[in-house]
Formats: C-alpha cells, sequence, structure tokens
C-alpha cells in the first residue's frame, strides 16, 4: 500500500547511522520500531476505503453522465471555479423534436397528435432525469470526492524528516577520543526521531481511526442516492403510464382489428346498419359471445377512467372479446363477475 505512515518506519530507520549503532552498542541492545498489529489493521482498512471509494465515485460518474467529453468539461469548469452552463437532456432534446415534427406535419392528424403526446412526456422525463442527476451530485458524488481530495489526503500526508536527520558519524582509529561526544549526539539525535515518529504516527492514528465515521456518512449517503433512483424511477413510471392511457384513447389509423372487421361483417350479415357507441356502452348488458372469446395477458397495470373500464393488474389473465361495431383500441375484458373496456395496448392476446 502506497501509505505514507509505513514510510514512518523505513524513514526513521535512515537514523540508525553508524554513530546510532555506536548508541544501540552502548546501551546493549538494539530494537527496530514497528507498527503495532492495530495500527496495521487500521492502515489496510483506510486504503481499502480509498480504493474502493474511488471506484465507486468513478462508475457514479459514468452512470450519471455517460458522456465522457461532457463529464471532462463539467471537471474544466469546477478547477475553473465556474459554473457549468445547463445542459439539455437527451430525452428533452428528444421531446422538442418530436414536438417540432408534430407542428410541421399537423396536429389534426394522429401521427402528428401522437408525436406531440410523446414529445410532451420525453421533456416530463428529462426533467425528473435533470432533477436526479442534481440530487445524486449533491447527496451522493459530492462526499465520496469530499473524502478522497480531502479527509484521504490528510492522512496520506508525508512528514518531512529530512531536516530531522541525524548526519552519518564514521569512527576512525585515530577519534577514539571523540567516542563519548560522537554517543551522546547520537542518543540526542535518536531521541528526537523517535519523538517525532511517535508524533506523527499518534497524529495518523487518530486519522485512521476517523474511517468509521467516514463509513457511517457514506452510509447515509447511499440511502439517499437510493431514494433518488427510486423516486426518479417512479416518476418515469408514473409518466409513460400516464401517456399509454392518453395514446389508448387517441385513434390510431394504422391498424384495423381484425376482431373489428369480423363483427363487422356479421352486424352487416344481421343488418346493423350503424356502430355501437362505446361511450355509451351499458357494460353490463353486454354478453359474452359463444365463440371468440380469448385469453389476453396484461402487460402493465391500468386504472380505469370510468365505471364502463376494467383496472388491471401487470400479469394477470383476462378473458377477452369484441362487440360489433366497438373501437379497434378496445376490447372488453372480463374477471370472474367483473367486466370493462381494457385497451387492447395493455394486452397481449394469447392464441
Amino acid at each position: 500500500m502506497d501509505f505514507n505512515v509505513k514510510k514512518l518506519a523505513s524513514g526513521a530507520g535512515l537514523f540508525f547511522t553508524r554513530a546510532v549503532q555506536f548508541t544501540e552498542e552502548k546501551l546493549g541492545q538494539a530494537e527496530k520500531t514497528e507498527l503495532d498489529a492495530h495500527f496495521e489493521n487500521l492502515m489496510s482498512r483506510a486504503d481499502c476505503t480509498k480504493n474502493w471509494t474511488e471506484k465507486i465515485y468513478r462508475q457514479t460518474e459514468v452512470l450519471l453522465q455517460p458522456n465522457p467529453s461532457a463529464r471532462i468539461e463539467e471537471f474544466l469548469y469546477e478547477k475553473l471555479d465556474r459554473k457549468a452552463p445547463n445542459r439539455i437532456t437527451n430525452a428533452e432534446l428528444l421531446g422538442q423534436h418530436m414536438e417540432d415534427a408534430a407542428k410541421e406535419f399537423d396536429l389534426g392528424t394522429p401521427y402528428g397528435n401522437t408525436l406531440m403526446k410523446v414529445g410532451e412526456c420525453e421533456k416530463r422525463l428529462g426533467a425528473a432525469e435533470r432533477e436526479f442527476l442534481q440530487t445524486s451530485a449533491i447527496s451522493f458524488l459530492t462526499p465520496l470526492r469530499n473524502f478522497l481530495e480531502g479527509d484521504w489526503r490528510t492522512i496520506s500526508m508525508a512528514p518531512d524528516f529530512q531536516e530531522t536527520r541525524p548526519r552519518n558519524y564514521v569512527l576512525s582509529a585515530s577519534a577514539s577520543a571523540l567516542w563519548s561526544e560522537e554517543v551522546e549526539k547520537a542518543e540526542h539525535e535518536l531521541r528526537v526521531a523517535q519523538t517525532e515518529f511517535d508524533r506523527q504516527a499518534e497524529v495518523t492514528r487518530l486519522l485512521l481511526e476517523g474511517i468509521s465515521s467516514t463509513h457511517v456518512n457514506h452510509l447515509r449517503c447511499l440511502h439517499e442516492f437510493v431514494e433518488a433512483q427510486a423516486s426518479y424511477y417512479k416518476q418515469c413510471h408514473l409518466h409513460m403510464q400516464d401517456l399509454q392511457k392518453e395514446l389508448a384513447r387517441l385513434p390510431n389509423a394504422f391498424t384495423l382489428n381484425s376482431t373489428q372487421s369480423m363483427a363487422t361483417v356479421g352486424s352487416e350479415a344481421e343488418g346493423i346498419s350503424s356502430p355501437v357507441d362505446t361511450d355509451t356502452l351499458k357494460i353490463e348488458e353486454v354478453q359474452a359471445p359463444a365463440t371468440g372469446t380469448r385469453k389476453a395477458k396484461v402487460l402493465y397495470d391500468y386504472d380505469a377512467a370510468d365505471s364502463s373500464e376494467l383496472s388491471l393488474l401487470a400479469d394477470e389473465l383476462i378473458t377477452v372479446y369484441t362487440v360489433p361495431g366497438m373501437d379497434s383500441d378496445w376490447l372488453i375484458g372480463e374477471r370472474g363477475n367483473q367486466k370493462g373496456k381494457v385497451p387492447v395496448t395493455y394486452l397481449e392476446l394469447l392464441s
């Protein structure tokens, strides 16, 4: 691990010069300054925290902004202490294009009308995305970055032993008279070095023990990130449900349901000259035909708009059929004793 506290031990080793060796000989014992097991565990935990925090931070950046050029631009604005310009989301841009196209194609046509509805929904999705990005950056990314650029840099700051390093002392055969003086100097400088080492080690130990508080803070931030994601996806789901309901009520010029064609032929054979107005259809009077009913799997939840419609739950199976002259976008659905109109777009018809 490239951790500066470890350099304390190796740095302290530089003090054990020839003069220090004389001191050790005088003391009759030589001991190497070592970090205790608890300190080593703190260092390992801090290093692990730094590495994984960095990976999570980088990948969250990619999740929130997949475009590397945009990330670089935001980084430069931040370093220049300038506010980055508001960037339109891809969904908002798509929505704008759809709305512009709808105006060109004529809002009175099925395609133009549908384009406008979808475009409006895409812009709402984009606005929800932008809010999610801002919330996540503040509540999750910023605390992680503060740890990497603040706390971690403080922890890993290297002490400078260059100014306190004692000189090498070399004992020659003719210098025996200076033995006592040199040993005394070496002992003094060794005590100074050990004191500095102990001071730096204690400061670093306190910082390392603060990693537990960092985990607690990051845990809180993680909960806020999950809440932001849940809120964002919930908004998107609601926007799409509303869009599906709107589209289910719009006339579709591109399709003619085969069941409607069969119903029309049958009604003509029976002398019925005008289609049934489903808006005034009395559901309680509708009877299932002897043949022609089918099973259908519900694709999405659907809330009935009025008493003539049937609410649906995703993945449930219901019985469906058509009535003469009924709009091709709708079928009659039955679930036990309940029945009502259901939108075809919410169903997967089974054979």
